[in-house]
């Protein structure tokens, strides 16, 4: 609970995509004695007041969608939701006044309890390198078998991105990257980037903008 109030924590989640951010707040739809998640937005600024402004990093490329350093005026604390944060990133947006690095490793539990730190203003452990983390939530593709990796290094496809651009995107070597995309053709059942593209459009791989206003009933706005 907030230190504060002694209320829950009101959260807002923040992602490109409407099925993360859905998925993130049905992770921790049986935590709302402790966490209620008040906003749901995709691509657009947070709106409401919250605590905790909690940015998935899911397909997320510099310049492109919602930066969360933009939103570091708005009040809340911001926290990123992440695989992983290589030095320099992380130094920067602690720098810049991120509150927070949170991994996608971790349990709907623990990640309540690593937001009430972060809330306390207590230093949580940044995240390690996870590329076969199960994730978090939710992700397009799920249903196909497609892990959170793939599907993220898949979204970047759409996106018109290299292989080697899409390597810096999300700090892996080309190679990695490669052996994903032919992972992720594998169980797609496509053999080219043209075909995986069509693939990922007509299975959920958008960037709508959307807002969602969603408080559970008894909880006052």
């Amino acid at each position: 609970m907030s230190p504060f109030t002694g209320k829950p924590l009101r959260l807002a989640i923040v992602n490109d995509y409407e099925i993360v951010v859905s998925g993130i707040a049905r992770m921790l739809a049986d935590h709302r004695d402790r966490v209620v998640v008040v906003e749901q937005a995709s691509r657009v600024a947070v709106l409401s007041d919250v605590d905790i402004i909690l940015c998935d990093t899911f397909a997320h490329v510099g310049g492109d969608g919602a930066d969360p350093t933009d939103m570091l005026g708005h009040g809340a604390r911001i926290v990123i939701f992440t695989w992983t944060v290589p030095p320099g990133p992380l130094a920067r947006g602690m720098a810049d006044g991120v509150a927070g690095y949170l991994s996608k490793g971790l349990s709907a539990v623990e990640l309540v309890e690593a937001l009430e730190a972060i809330h306390r203003g207590e230093p949580v452990p940044s995240p390690h390198v996870e590329d076969n983390a199960v994730g978090a939530g939710d992700w397009p593709g799920r249903e196909a078998g497609l892990s959170p990796r793939e599907a993220e290094i898949l979204a970047l496809i759409v996106r018109g991105l290299s292989n080697q651009e899409i390597a810096d995107a999300v700090y892996l070597s080309i190679n990695s990257v490669k052996t994903y995309i032919r992972s992720a053709y594998r169980k797609m059942g496509v053999t080219r980037r043209q075909l995986a593209v069509i693939w990922a459009l007509q299975h959920g791989f958008t960037a709508e903008t959307r807002r969602a206003t969603v408080l559970p009933p008894g909880v006052p706005d």
